[in-house]
């Protein structure tokens, strides 16, 4: 009785193993944007008042730096009217990457878009998209693309 007892335990102990799902399906660490990007920078303003979104844009060009510690950056191209032209510093930390301008104005408020704060990105290691928002009335949008390591 013993003996049909054993092999009863082992005859489940065999098939409740054999029906456990073993997942070996790692989310991959997202990638790390590297390189030199350009495409369009949005600046989407509404005024408490009215409804839709006043839109500016110009073509700029990031390029990110990841050999360096920490990572760096510069953003250059059509800086003349709404994008300031910067450099400075930034950190990841999923799903944000967080950067530090340092041409960025200790007092005041700037006349030009700086990129400067936490933005939620995206990236598939060709189409490097950014988005901000701050409330209902302001946000900001890079839609880039890469040109070169």
């Amino acid at each position: 009785m013993k003996f049909r007892l054993i092999y009863f335990l082992l005859v489940v102990a065999s098939l409740g193993v054999g029906c456990t799902k073993l997942s070996q399906n790692t989310p991959a660490a997202p990638l790390v944007p590297s390189g030199t990007f350009t495409g369009t920078f949005r600046y989407l303003h509404r005024h408490t008042d009215l409804v839709p979104f006043d839109t500016l844009q110009a073509n700029v060009t990031v390029k990110l730096l990841t050999n360096t510690n920490p990572f760096s950056y510069t953003v250059t191209g059509d800086t003349a009217t709404v994008h300031a032209g910067s450099f400075g510093t930034f950190s990841l930390t999923s799903p944000y990457m967080v950067f530090t301008d340092k041409t960025f104005p200790t007092s005041g408020t700037p006349i030009k878009q700086h990129l400067n704060g936490a933005y939620l990105y995206y990236y598939d290691g060709n189409v490097f998209q950014m988005l901000a928002y701050n409330a209902d009335t302001l946000g900001v949008q890079y839609d880039l693309k890469k040109i070169s390591n």
